[in-house]
């Protein structure tokens, strides 16, 4: 047995068993910060639960709210730039502060009225203006420091600025003054400069450090999406790469993890997500290509257990999403979860969710941190949710699996050149939240004839195919056509659409779409932008905007007309799941499909004296968040409207729906100011809340 396929655990240390017990105790319910109403990080709290205690706005009032404040940008004397609605605000202190717009400024608004309070926006520099992820910043990280409230940023050019989250203004004494125009005098760092002190390819280069210039495309880049995080009094710092289903060359940065005291600003340490010689899973590079390739980012959010004093990093595959042929092996620690020692930065356990990942099956969420009942003991949990369609269960003290993982056979590739793992580990429970490949079973069943037509097309146009079926190539013997991966790179599970949680009754919900991409490679030479990171030109990439199924010709007096898809529905949906027991408890659309596509539906004459639900959802995920009270979700009316739904948390019942300005995007967030509960989407363009009157 290889060494990355084997599960790798060890007890962190810890004071005896008592701070093991009190622990556990500790992060198996909401933190004090959401007992008081505050909302203190983007997923709610460091665990990411995404769950309040507030409960103002229940079942019986839910239907009175109204929108109580609108946010669109509004900056006097500051260009903010496009919004796209990724970001959610934090509240602590009295404060409602986010990040908004490609420059990533820092905007705080009263609680009550939405309107700006202060603002604060990096000088642009040549490394913000490459960064792919300029748009996707996630918001802010609160904490204190000797008591004062601050807010940390991380921007698109990778420096980190510690603001006064009353003013606005950065903090004196912390970090160090970034040698670069019009950047504040101090309380900034170069997170670039401690990222490649040590990596080969920059000090082999020898070239001078220009903090303005940052690093060589050539060599690779790196960029931030996430916002850092804080625990037991160290800065956690994640980032972001090129996206790799863009990318036509495999030279880039290996996005390593970097950790800093974070009353002074001081670097602390750094954890090598693709492993040197000597360390742990370099055998699982082969071909050297560790000396070259890069990314493994942890781009989705980080999580902590404090009391165990360690934070869980979700990472993303390594450089190039759908070919790796120039990087045999199972490239640890690339698609993984990570468990690290907060102080030291040395890895206490780990998991790869996908070996050598080419189907761009990055993890997209933050583990989420919570206690579940097993047997009638309390169990350390750490979960997990996938675009694979699959909740990921561990133990998050030692990294052993909740339920089975076994590793089983997976399909091989046909491309020249390219070698995948003989296995991939499955999840045995809970069951998978969505639709995984496209098999028989999956065809839409409502009558035999219905079903006979249905797979006969399927197989026609090429959509039967299992999870991990194999990217192909434009020659393939066969002549076969895209390979059919479902779920595709958008999910099921994915960072548009995070899952919440109920930590006081171990329940997760999760929003997904039953979504397929299909990926056809060619030489990259072909798509190949002399913009991109990297020298060397991989011999296939995906392409992009070509291919997909065979062409579907329109049919006359199709028997089918009407209905949805060839493959049972709904296409998007919402799925809680009891995590003590790992069963589900229910499964509801997202939203309300078009009604005049649901009449269609209906009216379709196979279906006809049939009493059938036409209501499919949405394509996409909802945003979610929870509360002591009620699911909260954005979602469409069958007139296509935007709106809010509150959801019963135990049957999935929708309880009341209430109008929205726009589509909430990305996820929700709740909190309680001056007695008044206000919920908040995010939107394109900014953001609505709402409150009742």
């Amino acid at each position: 047995m290889s060494t990355e396929s084997r599960w790798k655990w060890a007890a962190p240390a810890l004071g005896g068993l008592m701070a093991v017990v009190i622990g556990l105790a500790i992060v198996g319910m909401p933190g004090q910060a959401q007992q008081q109403g505050e909302w203190t990080n983007i997923n709610g709290d460091n665990q990411s639960h995404r769950y309040s205690t507030v409960d103002q706005i229940n079942a019986s009032n839910f239907n009175n709210l109204k929108v109580a404040w609108e946010w669109r940008g509004e900056v006097p004397g500051m260009e903010i730039g496009e919004i796209n609605g990724r970001g959610l605000p934090i509240y602590a202190d009295g404060m409602l502060v986010t990040t908004s717009g490609p420059r990533r400024t820092v905007v705080a608004m009263d609680p009550a009225t939405g309107k700006t309070v202060w603002a604060f926006q990096e000088p642009l520099t040549p490394r913000h203006e490459y960064s792919m992820r300029s748009n996707h910043g996630k918001g802010v990280t609160y904490t204190k420091i000797n008591g004062k409230g601050v807010v940390i940023i991380v921007t698109p050019g990778f420096f980190a600025h510690l603001l006064d989250i009353k003013t606005g203004k950065p903090i004196e004494g912390w970090g160090g003054a970034v040698p670069v125009e019009g950047f504040p005098k101090s309380g900034s760092i170069d997170l670039l400069k401690d990222l490649i002190a040590d990596w080969e390819p920059w000090t082999s280069a020898k070239l001078p450090y220009d903090a303005a210039k940052g690093l060589p495309l050539t060599l690779g880049y790196v960029t931030n999406s996430s916002p850092p995080i804080v625990v037991n009094d160290v800065l956690v710092v994640g980032n972001s790469a090129e996206q790799g289903y863009n990318q036509t060359r495999i030279e880039n940065v290996p996005g390593d993890i970097l950790a800093y005291d974070l009353k002074t600003g001081k670097f602390m340490w750094k954890f090598h997500v693709l492993p040197r010689p000597g360390e742990f899973g370099h055998d699982t590079w082969e071909n050297d290509a560790w000396k070259r390739t890069g990314d493994i980012s942890s781009w989705a959010p980080i999580s902590t257990d404090p009391a165990l004093g360690l934070v869980y990093v979700p990472t993303n595959g390594p450089t190039m999403d759908h070919w790796g042929g120039f990087r045999p092996g199972n490239n640890l620690f690339g698609t993984s979860v990570i468990a690290l020692d907060v102080k030291t930065g040395k890895r206490v356990w780990h998991h790869q969710q996908v070996h050598h990942d080419i189907w761009n099956y990055d993890v997209p969420t933050s583990p989420i941190v919570m206690d579940v009942m097993q047997n009638g003991k309390r169990v350390p949990g750490l979960f997990s949710v996938t675009k694979q369609a699959w909740v990921y269960s561990y133990n998050r003290q030692t990294g052993a699996p909740l339920w089975p993982m076994p590793e089983r056979p997976a399909p091989q590739s046909k491309v020249p050149g390219e070698k995948l793992p003989a296995t991939q580990p499955y999840v045995t429970k809970p069951a998978p939240f969505d639709l995984q490949g496209r098999t028989e079973a999956h065809v839409i069943d409502y009558t035999p004839e219905i079903k006979k037509i249905a797979l006969e097309r399927a197989k026609e146009y090429g959509l039967l195919a299992p999870l991990f079926v194999a990217p192909t190539h434009r020659g393939n013997a066969e002549g076969a056509g895209p390979a059919n991966t479902c779920p595709g790179g958008n999910g099921g599970a994915n960072i548009t659409g995070p899952p919440a949680s109920d930590p006081t009754a171990g329940v997760l919900f999760i929003t997904s779409y039953s979504g397929c991409s299909p990926v056809l490679l060619a030489p990259a030479k072909e798509r190949d932008n002399p913009r991109m990171t990297g020298e060397t030109v991989a011999d296939w990439a995906v392409i992009r905007g070509a291919g997909g199924p065979p062409a579907r010709k329109p049919i006359a007096n199709d028997p089918l007309a009407g209905i949805p898809d060839l493959f049972k529905g709904p296409l998007g949906r919402i799925t809680a799941i009891d995590m003590n027991t790992g069963e589900h408890m229910w499964m509801v659309p997202h939203g309300d499909m078009d009604a005049k596509a649901q009449e269609e539906f209906r009216n379709n004459p196979l279906l006809k004296g049939m009493n059938i639900d036409t209501n499919w959802g949405r394509r996409g995920q909802a945003a979610l968040a929870a509360s002591a009270t009620l699911l909260f979700a954005s979602g469409q009316t069958a007139d296509g409207r935007p709106a809010l739904f509150g959801i019963d948390k135990k049957t999935g019942k929708r309880v009341g729906s209430v109008p929205a300005t726009r589509l909430g995007v990305y996820g929700l967030m709740t909190y309680m100011h001056q007695g008044k509960q206000y919920v908040v989407m995010p939107i394109s363009g900014g953001y609505t809340a709402m409150a009742l009157p």
